[in-house]
């Protein structure tokens, strides 16, 4: 017979006025169907229909949807025990923290108490975002700052007030600061129970099945794409697209392998890392140097790339295909452009050997990469991925003393390690100082991986990384 599991817990947290109290009265008010206790700082600022109390004790009330509603006068331990008294009348417990909170001591109360980490388990941290004022906030308040770095889930709301080229703008700087959480936007906190409840975020085998890249070191480029070319002459032509110009990279000898592209994509970034060749349209395109395509003349532009042996070629570009409906084709061959017919970015094809329709060269690969941004906020997401065993007593002494120095400025960490002489993976989570990590399942087949995420305040990402690598064996 299986253990009973623990209760799931989500934090619910966001700055004055970004909507806390419009979502915790729907969940309260509607028929959801689930048992759920909200945890609420104060009962008074939620504004429940007292209708809808169905029975009163000192600071615990049960709903007619199903719900209990608690208030925090006390302590919240104190809460949490009184709750486990009423076990049989929920499943899940939602705790709302005040707008000027800091979720990081109500995250560190399931990870300090035995008997809370006996019954309970943090299953993710959700805040609300105002979309409207958070840049504002942003500048002046470091509650408002601390929420984001904290969540695992970023409701953006009130997107009816903002226009969409800012809510774009706004949507990447918040995935700037943590690149753990999932972004929703709504109005009027109008998201459904399951997008907030159940979330597994603290589960990384979750959040990487849908966030695949999500512990991926970000690149100069954003696009790699893969194509078998015969000896000969071929020409590259672009459409107008978001940029008068384009960085670009060609690795003559590139695998299709997801290991031989990350090799390609670290060769590529030293290149990125060297002054950029202004290329004119007309011109050659060299491989294996850092390239900058000048697109400013309007229309469509083509440069001509000489392929000396057949070879698998790859061209690593600072924005994907589809922006500039990017295309190779034979330079003996018919161009397709926007006014011969649809794009002939035809789809990928197992085929090698050159043109395929019109002249045109399929893309065999193609990968999308996290792109490099510029950050300008003190909060900020580091991930880490190496392979490789690592010695437990040198992590020991490089977390602690992480810890000791920054963990003040580490707002969460997770991820899996692989120890030398286990087979099992370890897998660890963490809030401010306060660590926790146990055995996992055994590795099996799958790769001796090492999966590190820590969001922060000025962290240091060089040194980090130098300290984790110090760590294997």
């Amino acid at each position: 017979m299986d253990a009973p599991r623990n209760i799931p817990v989500t934090i619910l947290t966001g700055f004055l006025g970004s909507g806390k109290t419009t979502l915790l009265n729907r969940i309260l008010r509607e028929e959801h169907g689930k048992r759920i206790a909200v945890v609420e700082n104060e009962f008074g600022e939620v504004g429940i229909d007292q209708a809808l109390v169905i029975n009163a004790d000192e600071e615990i009330f049960e709903m007619s949807n199903g719900c209990i509603c608690c208030t925090v006068r006390g302590d919240l331990i104190r809460v949490l025990g009184n709750l486990m008294k009423r076990r049989d009348k929920f499943d899940y417990v939602l705790v709302e923290t005040t707008g000027l909170a800091d979720p990081g001591p109500v995250a560190q109360t399931f990870f300090m108490d035995d008997e809370i980490r006996a019954e309970y388990a943090l299953d993710g941290i959700v805040t609300l975002v105002d979309a409207a004022h958070i840049e504002q906030q942003l500048g002046r308040s470091d509650e408002s700052t601390e929420q984001i770095a904290f969540a695992d889930v970023l409701v953006l709301n009130k997107t009816d007030l903002v226009d969409g080229d800012r809510l774009d703008r706004l949507e990447t700087r918040l995935r700037e600061m943590n690149r753990m959480a999932r972004v929703i936007r709504s109005e009027w906190a109008d998201v459904s129970v399951d997008s907030v409840l159940n979330l597994a975020a603290f589960d990384l085998d979750q959040v990487l099945e849908r966030r695949p890249t999500f512990l991926e070191p970000e690149y100069p480029f954003e696009w790699t794409g893969v194509y078998s070319l015969d000896t000969g002459r071929y020409e590259l032509s672009l459409a107008d697209g978001p940029d008068p110009a384009m960085s670009l990279v060609v690795v003559p000898d590139q695998g299709t392998e997801d290991s031989a592209l990350r090799e390609g994509a670290e060769w590529c970034v030293r290149r990125y890392a060297e002054p950029a060749e202004p290329v004119r349209p007309g011109d050659e395109i060299a491989v294996g140097k850092h390239l900058n395509l000048q697109l400013d003349s309007p229309g469509r532009k083509s440069f001509f790339l000489e392929v000396d042996t057949q070879a698998r070629v790859g061209l690593f570009a600072q924005h994907t295909a589809e922006e500039f409906d990017l295309q190779l084709t034979s330079a003996n061959g018919a161009t397709v452009g926007p006014e011969d017919g649809p794009s002939s970015r035809v789809p990928p094809t197992t085929e090698t050997g050159g043109p395929g329709v019109n002249g045109v060269v399929p893309v065999e690969v193609e990968r999308t990469w996290v792109a490099q941004h510029e950050h300008d906020d003190e909060v900020g997401s580091i991930a880490i991925e190496r392979d490789g065993d690592v010695d437990p007593g040198l992590l020991n002494t490089w977390l602690g003393m992480l810890l000791r120095e920054r963990g003040v400025d580490i707002f969460r960490m997770k991820g899996f390690i692989s120890l030398a002489g286990e087979s099992r993976r370890f897998v660890f989570q963490g809030v401010h100082m306060l660590f926790d990590g146990q055995p996992d399942r055994p590795w099996g087949d799958a790769p001796r991986r090492n999966q590190l995420i820590f969001i922060g305040r000025n962290l240091d990402e060089e040194s980090m990384r130098q300290g984790f690598e110090a760590c294997l064996v």
